[in-house]
């Protein structure tokens, strides 16, 4: 009898330190609650190691001053970078004056002015045009990936890698402890002996320990002689190429930019290296001269649970709520925040025409049932659903009337707007928009409507399925 006791009064407590110390996440909280009733002891001890609130660490308060200082270092040696307070080459803009004023206010994200753009839809395009970037490099070349394999594909880059070290070029690595955590030690060995300095982001070991394993980097970014700038959804691995068997073609969209906009992706990959590193980067020649003209405005937006805002979320949210026409969004998970869940709803309601593609063919089943379950609610307001057929659709588009679009890392789900640090970049010329715009109806073309009485109809067992995923979608 004692010992029952004394096992209730255990899971009192550790209900009771559940709700106490996720009172400003319900969701979350609720979620965690579930994995306790099912799992009692372990539930608790996942919670211990995962549900750590990042931004309180004092580390973290340190990280956010060493990215002031460097940000201002960047802006200072190069003062083409300009925040743009006044409406230049954005006429357009003019009537959206609070849309634009939160873009202008996103710290550390300036709406830089000369840039050059270049849009990719798959890795067979995006590989060879970072590899040859990265071959021309004469002075450094910087290397942030979520996820590396030792495959191929993989084998290419750290091949051109190793030999631009050996030729005397500085090449910095980091690459993250979870997503990269089946990369082989041969291949970190074979880049560390050939001079380039590689660095894991958070591992798994020291993260778990440090209560810090749920926040990862998500970010893809590959900066070459601080000029030539990558960033979007591709990682390094023979699967985006449409080597994996179940996904088949792998779609996505990657940027390379060049101009004003590469100091700021410089920025944020310098400010992620003194992280792991320990180290300070941030010398002038790192932020160079470039003679890109005026006419394509640019904004790189970085998020993580190491900033006090959460910058993509609030572009994202602003830019929805601003529409006037369209709403297209490209994501492969979906499990929106209760604020862009309302705006794609209320938009919608509202006669605007919002659209989004999802995988017909998920890569995670758990995260697919959670997607499924917020689409009925949604598509009663008038939001209509996509799902993409021609492989495995991995982009992550926003396309807001002929105004912006955004593409990046982030997902739209609460992973990326809260626990993530990603990277997002902001297009505001129509040429570019237009494209963007172009690759979407395509995609469109390739995906298969979900019609709202037949969704209604699906199985019991899948409804159920999905409930469960919903309620464990906050953590996912």
């Amino acid at each position: 009898m004692i010992w029952i006791i004394a096992a209730l009064v255990l899971f009192i407590v550790q209900i009771l330190t559940i709700l106490i110390g996720g009172f400003r996440n319900p969701s979350k909280t609720v979620a965690w609650l579930a994995i306790l009733f099912v799992f009692p002891l372990i539930g608790f001890v996942m919670y211990y190691f995962l549900a750590s609130e990042y931004r309180k660490r004092r580390k973290v308060r340190k990280r956010r001053a060493w990215h002031t200082g460097i940000g201002k270092q960047a802006v200072k040696a190069r003062p083409s970078v300009e925040r743009v307070l006044e409406f230049g080459g954005m006429e357009e803009w003019r009537d959206e004056p609070r849309l634009y004023a939160l873009l202008g206010n996103m710290p550390g994200a300036p709406i830089t002015l000369c840039n050059e753009i270049s849009i990719y839809i798959d890795a067979h395009e995006t590989y060879p045009a970072m590899l040859k970037a990265m071959e021309q490099a004469k002075d450094h070349i910087h290397f942030e990936f979520y996820t590396v394999r030792s495959d191929r594909i993989g084998t290419a880059f750290k091949e051109l890698l190793i030999r631009k070290a050996r030729e005397g070029v500085e090449v910095r690595c980091i690459f993250d402890g979870i997503g990269s955590y089946a990369l082989d030690g041969a291949y970190v060995k074979e880049l560390r002996e050939a001079g380039a300095e590689v660095y894991f982001f958070l591992p798994a070991a020291i993260a778990f320990f440090d209560k810090r394993i749920n926040y990862r980097n998500h970010r893809k970014i590959i900066v070459v002689d601080g000029t030539v700038g990558f960033l979007g959804g591709i990682n390094i691995g023979d699967e985006y190429l449409g080597g994996n068997p179940k996904l088949g073609y792998w779609r996505d969209t990657h940027l390379a930019l060049s101009g004003d906009s590469v100091y700021s992706l410089q920025q944020v990959f310098l400010n992620d290296w003194r992280f792991v590193s320990g180290s300070a980067v941030a010398e002038s020649r790192y932020f160079p001269e470039h003679s890109t003209a005026p006419g394509k405005p640019v904004q790189v937006i970085a998020s993580g649970p190491d900033a006090y805002s959460d910058a993509i979320l609030e572009m994202y949210f602003g830019a929805i709520t601003a529409a006037k026409k369209r709403v297209y969004v490209t994501t492969p998970y979906f499990i929106p925040d209760p604020s862009i869940s309302m705006g794609l709803r209320t938009a919608a309601a509202s006669g605007i025409d919002v659209r989004v593609i999802f995988p017909e063919q998920a890569d995670s089943r758990l995260v697919h049932y959670a997607s499924l379950s917020y689409m009925e609610e949604l598509m009663h307001a008038g939001v209509r659903f996509y799902a993409y057929r021609a492989g495995f659709i991995h982009a992550k588009v926003l396309l807001i009337d002929d105004l912006m679009a955004s593409v990046g890392t982030a997902n739209v789900d609460m992973r990326s707007f809260f626990s993530n640090f990603e990277l997002n970049a902001v297009l505001f010329d129509q040429e570019t928009i237009k494209r963007i715009e172009s690759d979407f109806l395509q995609d469109l073309k390739n995906s298969t409507e979900i019609k709202l009485e037949r969704f209604e109809r699906r199985s019991c067992w899948q409804k159920g399925m999905e409930a469960a995923a919903h309620l464990l979608s906050p953590l996912l």
